[in-house]
């Protein structure tokens, strides 16, 4: 087990997204599913039987999904980020995660459930060392890999 490990609040949703984000990433599996019993639910106004906890995995990665009701969103200020080999691998995630065209800016995506993700490549750093490709990643929502290194060049 990893010292730190992301835990992320839904309200309901926290089976319904491990499932979808281990359907999304390649070597991701959902572990243990938790449920509320009596006393716990009576506490927290959740169904009884209803999920508690789902434990996954993305990538090697541990997680934890908890359903503790609508006390709590989801914000811009925590985005997990996907470092990708080729533009391909950025497309891909880039559709099966964005949800909210809206909220994309220089790679930065939400998903279904509000999650912010970054989808960058591998070599972001190489890729925006020059004053023109930064500008013309912040005229971005999903990267293009060439039309950085076009503004670069």
């Amino acid at each position: 087990m990893q010292k730190i490990s992301p835990f992320l609040w839904f309200d309901s949703q926290a089976e319904e997204a491990a499932n979808f984000y281990t359907s999304v990433f390649k070597n991701s599996k959902v572990g243990h599913i938790s449920r509320y019993d009596a006393a716990s639910a009576k506490a927290s106004g959740q169904p009884e039987d209803s999920v508690l906890t789902v434990s996954f995995q993305l990538e090697g990665q541990d997680f934890t999904a908890l359903n503790g009701g609508p006390l709590f969103k989801f914000s811009e200020a925590i985005s997990f980020s996907v470092e990708c080999k080729d533009q391909a691998e950025i497309d891909y995630y880039w559709g099966k995660l964005s949800a909210r065209p809206e909220s994309e800016q220089c790679g930065w995506l939400k998903d279904k459930f509000g999650l912010s993700w970054q989808i960058v490549p591998k070599n972001m750093d190489a890729l925006i060392k020059s004053p023109k490709a930064m500008q013309a990643l912040m005229q971005m929502k999903k990267i293009v890999i060439a039309d950085l290194q076009k503004a670069s060049s």
